[in-house]
């Protein structure tokens, strides 16, 4: 008997110490993959001390699909995907906004500062209320690239424009080009706009998340890292805005990871 292909999507029922964190992330079973080759894909939660499958209930993602290079977009909840067009396909994975997260004040204002979330650290000093206790709503964002099949034009193209994430990191040059460009810069968009002063960080997916650098977006929303020299990365940025007249949070955040891979030994 012809056993038929079976996507993987794994999510833990478990529940993790301060999700809201962790850095998020789409993990693929590989970042390159020969066509018609079954994409594998875990979801993923941690930081640089632990990593771990990510406790989210499934009703609360909104949005999971692979967009192809074609742009005809597959939906990643209702099955197997074996992609066969050759070319970058992105993951793209939203969540809801129906998890919260409370912290005492000062882990609370830790977070915001190892975050770079600057302007919440400003308004909590304006309002005089750097000693209360911090409650925001959150959600997620994340997006993954795989390269299938040979690298072409059409592969870089495909994985340089947005698709309408809340907060979204989108490449400004590939990766997976051949010659490999020495700068690796992405725009941040919030709400479809550029951001200015977000951190962004770029993480070692390979060494247990080790901070390989870390900048904060041009007043364009441009950040630039050196470009690695191979291996599995991940990218995060976290957004946040306060609350003023809701009764279950006092600020909004967001979320938003990049996964990609790096060809070893091509210039």
């Amino acid at each position: 008997m012809k056993c038929r292909p079976v996507f993987v999507l794994l999510i833990a029922l478990c529940f993790s110490r301060d999700g809201a964190a962790h850095a998020f992330w789409v993990q693929p079973g590989g970042f390159w993959l020969n066509p018609r080759g079954t994409l594998s894909l875990t979801l993923q939660v941690g930081d640089g001390l632990s990593r771990q499958l990510s406790p989210i209930p499934p009703d609360r993602i909104t949005r999971f699909e692979a967009i192809a290079p074609s742009g005809d977009a597959q939906d990643l909840r209702s099955g197997a995907i074996r992609p066969a067009q050759p070319g970058a396909y992105v993951v793209v994975l939203e969540t809801d906004n129906r998890a919260y997260s409370h912290q005492s004040a000062m882990r609370f204002n830790d977070y915001l500062e190892a975050e770079g979330l600057t302007p919440a650290i400003a308004y909590r000093e304006r309002t005089h209320r750097m000693h209360v206790d911090g409650f925001e709503r959150y959600s997620r964002a994340a997006k993954s690239i795989v390269a299938v099949g040979p690298r072409n034009r059409q592969a870089s193209e495909q994985m340089l424009r947005p698709f309408g994430l809340r907060l979204e990191i989108v490449p400004v040059s590939s990766p997976y080009a051949t010659p490999r460009p020495a700068q690796f810069p992405v725009r941040v968009l919030y709400d479809g706009q550029p951001l200015p002063g977000a951190l962004v960080k770029l993480m070692n997916l390979g060494q247990d998340l080790t901070v390989a650098d870390q900048q904060r977006t041009s007043v364009a929303g441009i950040a630039t890292f050196a470009m690695p020299s191979g291996g599995s990365w991940l990218m995060s940025v976290v957004w946040t805005k306060p609350l003023t007249n809701a009764s279950d949070a006092d600020y909004e955040t967001t979320f938003s990871s990049l996964t990609f891979g790096v060809p070893r030994g091509v210039q």
